[in-house]
């Protein structure tokens, strides 16, 4: 299945539902995602990830850079992560930059 996101602000929050699998050839669609979503200066970025299946190490470049372009004021949230794409998060440490919860919250 290809990627596919979609933007949606309100209040200050940036949510951005992932859908599909995050590859070598789909990151930079990611990625623009994530440069829209900063050009909004949101205090939070939320990642909805309940249907995202896949998370290759490009798409974890994806969440490196969304960390950089966002800021130390932006808090990051991926949400209902699939227990193979959280796994392959925690393996690489990102887990401790970002939250990860199951369900959307405060």
């Amino acid at each position: 299945m290809s990627f596919q996101g979609k933007l949606h602000v309100e209040d200050g929050v940036v949510t951005i539902r992932l859908v599909g699998e995050v590859d070598s050839r789909s990151a930079h669609e990611l990625n623009e995602l994530i440069i829209d979503a900063a050009d909004k200066n949101p205090t939070r970025l939320v990642l909805l990830a309940e249907d995202l299946t896949y998370l290759s190490s490009a798409g974890l470049r994806c969440l490196v850079f969304a960390h950089q372009k966002m800021g130390r004021d932006t808090e990051i949230v991926l949400v209902g992560t699939r227990p193979e794409v959280a796994e392959t998060i925690r393996l690489t440490g990102f887990d401790r930059s970002i939250v990860m919860q199951d369900a959307v919250g405060p």
